[in-house]
Order: C-alpha cells, then sequence, then structure tokens
C-alpha cells in the first residue's frame, strides 16, 4: 500500500477511534485488551501516536531521551487524541518514506513509521467497536497489506524457535489479493514467500478476519482452516506481540 493511502487511512480510522471511544465510554471494559479500559485504549493510541511523531519530526537515530507526556484526566483524553492525530498526519505527511530515523525493525525509516501507524490505529479502532458492540471489519486492503506487514515486522526467531510450530502455513485472502506461504527455516527462524503453495495447514477467510487471527483478536475458529489444525493454532500463537 502506498503511503499516501496509508495517510488516509490513519487520518479516518483515526477520527472514526476518537468518535468509537466517546461512545463505547471511557469506563467500558475493553475486551480484546484484557485489563484496559476504553480510557486506557485512548490513551495508549495517543502516546504511540505521540512517541512516533516525535521519532520522525526530530529525526532521532535512537528512542533514548524521549520524554512520555503527562496523562490528561479523563475528560480531556479526546481533544489530547484528536490533536496529536492531526499532528502526526501533518508530521508523517511531510516526511520522505525513506528519511532515516529510529524504529524498533530493521527498516529503520519514516516509511515504516507511516504503515505501523497505519495499522496500530485501524486495529484500535476495532478494539474500541468491538467494545461498544458497533464491530466493524477493517477495510479489506488495508487489512491485507496488515497481513503482509504483520508477517514483515512481528513474525520472527524472536519469540522463539520454529519447531514448536512444526509445521508450514499457507494464509490466503478471500476477497482481495493476498496470499502467502510461510516455512520453518534453519537458524530458528520462518522462509516467506507471496505465493499460492501447499502447507500443512492452510488458513482462509476474509482479509480483516485473518488479520484479526493473527493479532490474536479472534479464534482460529472463526475462519476456514485446512489441514493441520495444530500447526494453525500454534503458529498463531508463535508471536510476541508485546
Amino acid at each position: 500500500m502506498e503511503p499516501n493511502d496509508l495517510l488516509v487511512h490513519l487520518a479516518r480510522d483515526g477520527g472514526d477511534f476518537a468518535e468509537a471511544c466517546v461512545a463505547a465510554g471511557m469506563d467500558s471494559e475493553v475486551s480484546s485488551c484484557p485489563g484496559w479500559t476504553i480510557s486506557d485504549l485512548m490513551w495508549h493510541l495517543a502516546e504511540v501516536h505521540y512517541f512516533w511523531r516525535t521519532i520522525v519530526a526530530e529525526q532521532r537515530a535512537t528512542w533514548e531521551g524521549y520524554e512520555q507526556p503527562e496523562r490528561p484526566a479523563d475528560a480531556d483524553l479526546p481533544e489530547f487524541f484528536r490533536n496529536g492525530l492531526e499532528a502526526i498526519v501533518t508530521v508523517l505527511a511531510a516526511a520522505h518514506p525513506q528519511q532515516a530515523n529510529w524504529t524498533w525493525s530493521r527498516q529503520r525509516d519514516a516509511g515504516f513509521v507511516m504503515r505501523r501507524m497505519a495499522h496500530e490505529t485501524a486495529m484500535h479502532l476495532w478494539d474500541a467497536r468491538h467494545a461498544g458492540d458497533r464491530e466493524r471489519a477493517i477495510d479489506a486492503a488495508l487489512a491485507s497489506d496488515g497481513i503482509d506487514e504483520f508477517l514483515d515486522h512481528f513474525l520472527s526467531g524472536d519469540a522463539g524457535t520454529t519447531d514448536e510450530v512444526a509445521g508450514s502455513v499457507h494464509l490466503h485472502c478471500t476477497d482481495v489479493p493476498g496470499e502467502w506461504t510461510i516455512r520453518p527455516a534453519d537458524g530458528g527462524v520462518f522462509s516467506l514467500t507471496r505465493e499460492h503453495a501447499k502447507g500443512d495447514a492452510a488458513m482462509r477467510g476474509p482479509a480483516s478476519d485473518l488479520l484479526l487471527v493473527l493479532w490474536r483478536r479472534r479464534p482460529t475458529d472463526t475462519i476456514d482452516v485446512i489441514g493441520d489444525v495444530g500447526v494453525a493454532e500454534r503458529f498463531v500463537a508463535h508471536s510476541s506481540l508485546e
């Protein structure tokens, strides 16, 4: 997905997120983020936006020295969030995707931040709507890109060795383009190809549902799993989402 398209999603979904939080009520529990209320969710996303716009705007080579803003009172959180959303969209729109800056990934540029913020915001919009009983699917094209981003940056040997998965997995979006095959490789990591191929387990469904399963918002039985269900479940459990 192109950077400009990601920023359009960030701005739109961020605005919808603020509305969904207010509609759900600040004290409402967020079942998809155990232990959090809506106010916690809103503060989390506001602070994430603040952090990354600081990194990009100042072209920082490290996160060290970053100072977290003070958390506003719950009544002031929506305004704080909306102002921060406008600020991060402005900062990212002014940055070249290849601008060098620190990130926690191997891709250390503003383009990574643009993509990550679009997907972080879309996922937490889903969380807020789910908490308010107004659940809605994530945009299919964005969700397909989100699967690709997940496999690029959240699926690694850092969560443990691939031995615990003990099989290959094929992911297939049924509503928009998107197919991936993930195989265990030497060194406790995975080999990823963007192709149609047979895996020990095939996971099929709309892009939004597949992405929600990967982020453990929904169980694997909400999509079609063909082949070794145990491999699919171990694959989903493998990633570190902290």
